[in-house]
């Protein structure tokens, strides 16, 4: 039981955390600048006498500007309103592109075939919109040749610069060396 009474708890804490505009009684100030339902100033007026103007309309009383002297609060339905920001929130997500950063690993010594199939997939990577990063990775003694490993990335670079530009020029990392590429403008 005790355990539920906690989720109960944990739940309208959520949600009083989200509630970030004052509302009804939770307005302290005396005097306040009303704006009515419809939108149309009713002026400044006692915060009881707003209380009671959102109240014979149903409505909910909000602090909708607290930096402004005399307060600014509007008399509208609160749940509604919130319901609508939520909405907006989520409309907003759903056009969002999401970037991401695709990686390919290579070897220095990468054979034309491979290196063939790997550079396909990074235009393709590139088309989508995606950032494409290129590993060369270096094994063993490899790493005593660095010059095999760059150029392959300057070979990518060159396959691939009709629809990508060079984000990050080929850098050593301990044993990999890599270069991030975008798509052209």
């Amino acid at each position: 039981m005790t355990c539920n009474k906690s989720r109960f708890f944990i739940l309208w804490r959520c949600f009083n955390i989200k509630q970030e505009l004052p509302i009804n009684g939770q307005i302290k100030e005396k005097e306040v600048q009303l704006i009515g339902a419809n939108g149309e100033k009713v002026g400044i007026v006692s915060i009881r006498e707003a209380m009671e103007k959102a109240q014979e309309e149903n409505l909910d009383l909000v602090l909708v500007s607290p930096n402004a002297k005399p307060v600014v609060c509007k008399i509208m339905n609160y749940g509604k309103y919130k319901f609508e920001q939520s909405k907006k929130e989520k409309e907003a997500k759903k056009k969002q592109k999401v970037l991401e950063i695709k990686e390919l690993r290579v070897t220095p010594n990468i054979e034309e075939h491979d290196f063939d199939f790997k550079s396909k997939n990074a235009r393709k990577f590139l088309t989508d919109g995606n950032k494409v990063k290129i590993t060369v990775k270096f094994r063993g003694r490899e790493v005593n040749n660095i010059k095999s490993g760059e150029a392959v990335l300057n070979k990518f670079i060159e396959k691939l610069e009709d629809v990508a530009t060079v984000e990050k020029q080929p850098k050593l990392e301990g044993r990999n060396m890599f270069t991030i590429l975008a798509k052209k403008a």
